[in-house]
């Protein structure tokens, strides 16, 4: 039996999650299930919260135009979140989207925005991020949710970043070479951050602040320039392959 039920329709609730609860609708999940999905009373349904597992639901409606979930049976125990940050320069409008979903489905554990001389968009918008992070866990089964973190200053966020957390930092002027062997060569002893900067890269003066890091890996992704989404994908691949969830070892954060 496959592990995931994708033939299901996955939804995020913020309610507790307990054998037999009853599960109130928020109004945009309510017009979601009554009037895009046209789901009636007894449909079926899969649900998470990013605490309790998923569970399995089915559809009560009290009213014609009201609903309730009422919780059967747990289909997945919670999964421990990972250990690796994605630390990204914010990019404009679709980009970001684009770039915040692909990171979520790579299995990155938090999302950090870093404010960079470079960067292209200075006020985030949270709620249009975390909805970014909420559809891409519920297409892609995924139960904990990773968690957005307040965007700061690159030289801020680098001088708190702890010294013994490995620093994944994507150099276009590091020697290419293979970047498997070079993430083998440093195991983590504590947790892991992916820092990739803006379209038109750092400044000199940033790339000198991140280079002295302690637990610095610099790291190339090949002889072409990747724009900013793309290098999110390719780099968060080769982390998760070395260091994550890919290799079958324990992805419980440390």
């Amino acid at each position: 039996m496959a592990r995931y039920d994708f033939a299901t329709h996955r939804l995020h609730v913020p309610a507790d999650l307990a054998p037999e609860a009853v599960v109130p609708l928020e109004p945009g999940a309510l017009n979601y299930l009554l009037n895009v999905l046209r789901m009636d009373e007894g449909a079926r349904l899969l649900v998470f919260n990013g605490r309790d597992g998923e569970w399995e639901a089915t559809v009560r409606k009290p009213t014609r135009k009201t609903a309730v979930l009422a919780l059967q049976r747990q289909t997945r125990l919670q999964e421990p979140a990972g250990r690796i940050r994605y630390a990204f320069a914010p990019l404009k409008s679709a980009r970001l989207d684009y770039l915040v979903q692909k990171a979520v489905e790579m299995g990155a554990a938090r999302l950090t925005p870093v404010l960079t001389q470079r960067t292209q968009l200075h006020r985030l918008k949270d709620e249009r991020l975390q909805a970014n992070i909420i559809e891409a866990a519920e297409q892609c089964g995924i139960l904990a949710l990773p968690v957005l973190e307040p965007e700061i200053r690159l030289d801020r966020f680098l001088a708190t970043l702890p010294p013994d957390e490995i620093l994944v930092f994507c150099d276009e002027d590091a020697e290419i070479a293979n970047p498997v062997v070079a993430l083998r060569q440093k195991q983590p002893m504590a947790g892991i951050t992916v820092l990739v900067g803006p379209e038109g890269g750092f400044t000199e003066d940033e790339r000198a602040r991140a280079l002295a890091h302690p637990g610095l890996l610099r790291l190339s992704l090949g002889p072409r320039i990747l724009r900013a989404d793309t290098a999110a994908v390719a780099v968060l691949t080769l982390v998760q392959s070395v260091y994550g969830d890919w290799t079958g070892a324990s992805v419980k954060e440390m």
